[in-house]
């Protein structure tokens, strides 16, 4: 679980009036955003598809940031609601489309049809930007099927949905997908992330999540992770 509050106050003293408000790099999800979340939110609660929805978009605020030839109003739309077509796929059959050493290249193509469709009423009933909905739908069909990006927009929605699978949530939750150790989850995800995304600010991002679980899985690390709180430091 994410940890949201200080177990301790080694310093001893209040810091807080030294914290800027709004620094550069933290993001804040704008209105509209927050609504379309709420009327996709209900189609995502299929294998943990909200919060892998709320950090992907998070992933493609920054990639927007290294390219503003990109348009806003096409890529956060687009990976907000992805992965709403999941929701229209038996439950029981969902990870079989993307299961290490099988797959159902048909789950997932339908994933993206339904997927586009509901994403076109959910943009219709918020009356979103009409000029901008079919480049949104255009990328939603075929996000994960489609091998080359579209454009700008695309590259960095398909970016973001694929750096998720090495930041610690998407670790943790590939973990519980298919029963695996951080180890094994992590090669997993190296694999599949690795030499397959479009910008170059995406594979930095990338290398530097699988670096820092590496360091996590390394005997050194774990060490410390079993030694009790508050142990002694050497001298």
């Amino acid at each position: 679980m994410t940890k949201m509050r200080a177990a301790a106050n080694h310093h001893g003293r209040d810091v807080a009036a030294s914290i800027e408000a709004d620094p550069d790099g933290v993001m804040a999800l704008s209105p509209q955003l927050a609504a379309i979340w709420d009327r996709a939110a209900p189609y995502l609660r299929v294998r943990d598809n909200d919060a892998h929805t709320l950090y992907a978009l998070g992933l493609a605020q920054a990639l927007l940031d290294a390219h503003p030839e990109a348009d806003p109003a096409v890529v956060l739309p687009a990976i907000m609601l992805h992965d709403v077509g999941w929701s229209q796929v038996p439950p029981d059959e969902v990870l079989q489309a993307i299961a290490p050493g099988g797959g159902r290249p048909d789950l997932v193509l339908l994933h993206e049809k339904e997927g586009a469709k509901l994403a076109a009423q959910i943009l219709a009933d918020g009356r979103y930007d009409p000029g901008k909905v079919q480049a949104i739908l255009d990328i939603i069909d075929g996000h994960d099927s489609r091998r080359e990006a579209l454009s700008i927009e695309d590259a960095i929605v398909k970016d973001a949905d694929k750096t998720w699978r090495l930041s610690p949530h998407g670790i943790d939750t590939v973990m519980d997908w298919f029963g695996l150790d951080r180890g094994q989850a992590l090669r997993l995800c190296s694999q599949r992330v690795h030499g397959h995304l479009f910008t170059a600010e995406a594979r930095a991002m990338a290398r530097a999540l699988s670096a820092l679980e590496s360091v996590t899985l390394w005997p050194q690390r774990q060490r410390l992770l079993e030694e009790p709180t508050g142990a002694a430091a050497p001298v």
